[in-house]
């Protein structure tokens, strides 16, 4: 079975066990090759995901892929937490986190950079609006987006 394939039906199970749970995925992720693959699974939901969410949603699902025989070999399930440095994917993601702090590398450069880090401004019909620390308001589009993450603030 494909990698793309995996993760397609892995997200897609994920998310009906999740919504369930009042969870969201944010992403699923498979690694490895041989006897190291890891299929990983980032839950979130406002307030914070907690163990026993991810102990719930970690044993539902795993019983489901099993059943369903989505993984063809050997591997680990993990289930967890995006973080603190969670990864920005979506527009709801851009949104959701207006007026946080982001790390954002574009894959083209904006006036010569395509690193910034700042406070996101909004966003609406895939383009984002970022605060830069010193430079003002940067805009791009999120298709330009190599990786975007939030800055954990304490």
């Amino acid at each position: 079975m494909s990698t793309m394939t995996i993760i397609e039906r892995t997200q897609a199970i994920a998310e009906r066990v999740a919504s369930r749970e009042g969870l969201e995925i944010v992403e699923v992720e498979w690694k490895g090759a041989g006897n190291n693959r890891v299929l990983r699974v980032f839950l979130d939901k406002p307030g914070g995901v907690t163990l026993a969410d991810c102990e719930k949603v970690s044993h539902e699902l795993s019983v489901i892929l099993d059943v369903e025989e989505v993984v063809g070999w050997r591997y680990t399930l993990e289930v967890s937490s995006p973080g603190l440095d969670r990864k920005l994917l979506t527009e709801t993601d851009y949104q959701r986190f207006a007026g946080k702090k982001a790390r954002v590398k574009l894959r083209n450069p904006i006036e010569g950079r395509s690193h910034f880090v700042g406070r996101l401004a909004g966003c609406g019909e895939g383009q984002a609006e970022m605060d830069v620390e010193g430079d003002g308001r940067i805009r791009f589009s999120l298709h330009e987006v190599a990786v975007a993450r939030l800055v954990a603030e304490f």
